[in-house]
C-alpha cells in the first residue's frame, strides 16, 4: 500500500471511530428536550456537559454525513428551547439559576437531580456547545435565526460575576441548601474555557483579576524529563481545547516560557507515555502503546473498599501522573482526545487499543476505561473493563478527531466574537487571534 492509500485508510478508520462516538448523542438523547444522558446506566440523569458536547457534535455529524441538516437543526432547537424555558430560580428543584445550570438534570423533567451543584465548569462546557450551534446554524431560515437568538440570550444571561463572590478567583459552584461551594478555580485545570467565556461576556463578565488569580497558581514543573505546565490527569490538557484553538496563542504566563497551551498539551501527552514506559507502580500492560491516565471509571466498587493484592482501587476519580492516584486504570478516549497534539504517538496507541479488542461489541466505540492490573475479572483480555459509556468521553473522542482531520470545531469557534473578546481580555496574542475581528455588538 503506497503512502497516500495508507493515509486514506487511516483517515477512514478515524471517521468510523467518530461515527461510533456520534451514535451516543443520537441514542442517549431525549429528543423532546435535547437532554443527553451522562452515562449508559438505567435511570441515569442527563449531564449538562454532555449536552454541550452534543450541540457541538451535531454540526460535525452533518458535515460527515452521520445526520441530516434538518435532523441536527431539530435536535439543536429542542435543546435550546428547553434551556430557555426551564426554570431559573433559587428553588432546589429548578433547572438552573443566574444563567447557570445544575450539573445533572432529570432526563424527562429537566429538573435538578441528586441535589447536585450549580456547576460553573459544566455550564461553561454547555455554553461552548450553545455558541458552537450558533456559529454553525447561521442561515436565514426562521429556525436558524431562532438558534442564533436563543444561543445569544442563553450566553448573555449567565452571571459569571456572581460566582466570583467578592473574590478574584471563581467559585466551583453553588447549591440552594449551602450557598457557594468552598472551592475556587486554582491550579492549572480544565477551566480555561470557563475563564475565556466568562471574560468575553458583554453582560456579566468576569474581571481580569479572575484570570490572573487562576494563572498565579500554575506550576511549571519537570516531569518525566519534560518541562511543562503540570496537571496530572490528561483530560485537563484536552477539555478546553475541544473548542479553543490555542495554536500559537500566548498569554502572560506562556510568553515567559516561550510556549503555548497547544504545545503544552503535546508535552503532557508525551509525559503520559514516558510515565507508562517507566511504570513506577508496576501496573500490568503499561508501556509505549498502553497509556492514558485521566478522570475515568474504575474497578473500585468491585474492591468493596478493600485493598486487592496490596493495591487500592478507585471508582470514578481523577487519576494522574506524578500526583496520582494511579491504580492501573487507563482510558482509551483520553488517548484519542490527544490526537491533535501528538498524532505520532497517539495513532500507534489507537492501533494497540484495537488489538486489545477494546472496541469490539460496543455500541459507541472504545470502552470508557480498563484496568489490566485488577485481578478480579479475566473475561476480557485486558481484565476489568468499564460496563458504561459516558457522554463526556464520547464528545472529546469525536470532536478531537474532527479537529485533527479538518479543524472544523476550532474554525467555528474562531469566528465567535465572545471567544475572541475573552481571549484578548485574558491577555492572549499571536496565532489566528492577531487577524481576528469582532463584528457583533
Amino acid at each position: 500500500m503506497d503512502h497516500r492509500r495508507e493515509l486514506a485508510a487511516r483517515d477512514q478508520q478515524l471517521r468510523e471511530m467518530q461515527h461510533e462516538s456520534f451514535a451516543y448523542f443520537v441514542h442517549e438523547v431525549n429528543p423532546a428536550n435535547g437532554l443527553v444522558r451522562d452515562k449508559t446506566a438505567a435511570d441515569w440523569p442527563a449531564s449538562i456537559a454532555a449536552i454541550g458536547m452534543a450541540l457541538t457534535a451535531y454540526p460535525v455529524g452533518v458535515e460527515r454525513g452521520f445526520i441530516t441538516h434538518a435532523q441536527a437543526l431539530h435536535l439543536t432547537l429542542a435543546t435550546l428551547r428547553f434551556l430557555m424555558a426551564s426554570e431559573q430560580s433559587e428553588s432546589p428543584t429548578a433547572t438552573g439559576f443566574k444563567g447557570f445550570y445544575y450539573h445533572f438534570l432529570d432526563m424527562q423533567t429537566g429538573r435538578r437531580a441528586w441535589n447536585c451543584e450549580l456547576s460553573s465548569i459544566d455550564t461553561a462546557l454547555l455554553m461552548a456547545g450553545v455558541l458552537a450551534a450558533q456559529a454553525y446554524f447561521a442561515g436565514e431560515s426562521a429556525d436558524e435565526r431562532e438558534v442564533g437568538e436563543l444561543a445569544d440570550t442563553l450566553y448573555r444571561r449567565v452571571d459569571w460575576q456572581w460566582l466570583q463572590d467578592e473574590g478574584p478567583a471563581v467559585r466551583h459552584g453553588w447549591t440552594p441548601e449551602g450557598g457557594f461551594l468552598p472551592w475556587r478555580w486554582r491550579g492549572y485545570d480544565e477551566s480555561m474555557i470557563l475563564h475565556v467565556l466568562g471574560m468575553g461576556s458583554p453582560t456579566h463578565p468576569l474581571s481580569a483579576q479572575a484570570y490572573d488569580a487562576w494563572t498565579a497558581t500554575f506550576e511549571w514543573a519537570e516531569v518525566e524529563g519534560i518541562e511543562y505546565l503540570h496537571a496530572g490527569p490528561l483530560f485537563i490538557h484536552q477539555m478546553s481545547q475541544v473548542w479553543l484553538d490555542m495554536r500559537g496563542l500566548r498569554d502572560n504566563f506562556m510568553r515567559g516560557r516561550h510556549a503555548d497551551y497547544f504545545e503544552n498539551s503535546r508535552r503532557a501527552t508525551l509525559v503520559q507515555q514516558r510515565y507508562a514506559m517507566r511504570n513506577p507502580n508496576r501496573c500490568a500492560m503499561y508501556g509505549e502503546f498502553c497509556w492514558g491516565i485521566t478522570a475515568s471509571d474504575g474497578p473500585g466498587a468491585h474492591a468493596r473498599g478493600r485493598q486487592v493484592a496490596g493495591r487500592t482501587y478507585y471508582d470514578y476519580v481523577a487519576r494522574g501522573v506524578r500526583d496520582g492516584p494511579d491504580d492501573g486504570t487507563l482510558a482509551p478516549w483520553a488517548v484519542v482526545a490527544s490526537l491533535p497534539f501528538a498524532p505520532d504517538i497517539v495513532l500507534p496507541t489507537i492501533d494497540n487499543l484495537r488489538r486489545l479488542q477494546l472496541h469490539t461489541d460496543n455500541p459507541y466505540g472504545f470502552k470508557a476505561s480498563y484496568n489490566p492490573t485488577f485481578p478480579a475479572d479475566r473475561h476480557h483480555p485486558t481484565g476489568w473493563v468499564s460496563h458504561h459509556h459516558f457522554g463526556i468521553n464520547e464528545g472529546p473522542t469525536l470532536l478531537m478527531i474532527e479537529n485533527h482531520l479538518s479543524d472544523t470545531v476550532w474554525r467555528l469557534m474562531r469566528g465567535c466574537d465572545y471567544i475572541v473578546t475573552g481571549l484578548r481580555l485574558a491577555g492572549f496574542e499571536g496565532g489566528w487571534l492577531d487577524a481576528a475581528t469582532v463584528g457583533r455588538a
